[in-house]
């Protein structure tokens, strides 16, 4: 190799990036020392900005296009490096990429339950989890905010960040919205639109436009939910007298499911009290509306215990069939 063709491959005279893979949200042209030629072509494709960095500070930027590197579009960095008009020596200077599209389908989600004031059941802890999207709207402010001189930052860097700013914003969205836990599932769109306003600002200030905001579930924790459940159950039954009928069959349903069962037999020993409780009072109550006792008979009706015919008060044996009673 001559020392022409030496020199000649120390300047660079064609800048361009094609991202090799997702998630890559910042990425430093790799210079190796190499100068940047005067008329060198910069290409940006569309989803992407690069901007020109001088001793660690953004100089100019430029947009999606094919741009031409000489003094007329490089006016910031031109007069830092005190160059003159003809700007016929090539130039060094770091050059980063950034990717403006959009990094869909991030995942966010509480990873210990949230604790709110509930208005219907007073203190609640609640679950929630579901997706957002964002991209880079000001590369200058990411630049200085979070990805700085590193050679690649990726999107997987960032997601703690996110994820911890969105959960603690919930926290106090949920405190001041007043919306009692049974009416969030109807209105999870209106809180994930909530959430996604309360959340701009915090993403502007990393250079950041969150685009959209998803909440999938709100969900009560395993024990908390069982509680919910019961007293549901309790709300939707109503009387809670005909409630205690109903598990008291279905409780003589399970124990018959399940006859040599210790368990079961202690369930269906007590609910068959509690059934044989309940025919006993029904049956009661309808023999004290029975207008059709033979005469003679006052007070409280009896009844034989082998014909079932009525019994007058104070008869030791049944009229009907003489059985002693």
């Amino acid at each position: 190799m001559t020392l022409k063709q030496f020199v000649a491959k120390q300047f660079i005279d064609i800048i361009q990036w094609n991202e090799p893979e997702e998630g890559i949200l910042a990425y430093r042209y790799p210079m190796q020392d190499m100068e940047i030629q005067n008329g060198a072509q910069l290409t940006v494709r569309e989803s992407q900005v690069a901007a020109f960095v001088n001793e660690g500070k953004i100089a100019d930027v430029f947009g999606p296009g094919l741009h031409t590197l000489n003094t007329r579009n490089l006016p910031v960095l031109t007069d830092l490096k005190n160059w003159d008009k003809a700007f016929e020596s090539p130039f060094k200077s770091d050059v980063y990429f950034f990717s403006t599209h959009l990094q869909i389908d991030q995942k966010w989600g509480t990873a210990t339950p949230i604790t709110f004031r509930d208005g219907e059941f007073g203190a609640v802890r609640i679950r929630g989890y579901g997706i957002y999207s964002y991209r880079i709207s000001d590369a200058r402010v990411f630049f200085a905010q979070v990805s700085g001189t590193r050679a690649a930052y990726y999107s997987s860097d960032l997601d703690g960040q996110l994820r911890n700013t969105i959960v603690a914003r919930m926290t106090s969205i949920f405190a001041a919205s007043r919306v009692s836990f049974l009416d969030m599932a109807a209105n999870q769109a209106v809180l994930g639109t909530k959430i996604e306003e309360e959340m701009r600002p915090s993403f502007t200030a990393l250079g950041l436009e969150l685009a959209s905001f998803v909440v999938e579930n709100i969900s009560l924790p395993d024990e908390l939910q069982k509680v919910m459940d019961q007293r549901i159950g309790v709300s939707m039954a109503g009387d809670l007298g005909k409630f205690t009928q109903f598990q008291a069959a279905e409780a003589l349903s399970a124990a018959a499911a399940n006859p040599g069962g210790t368990s079961g037999v202690g369930v269906g020993l007590g609910a068959g009290v509690a059934m044989g409780q309940t025919m006993m009072a029904a049956m009661k109550h309808a023999s004290s509306d029975d207008g059709d006792a033979p005469a003679g008979a006052t007070g409280r009706k009896r009844f034989c215990v082998d014909c079932g015919q009525a019994i007058p008060d104070g008869a030791k044996f049944c009229p009907s069939c003489g059985r002693e009673q």
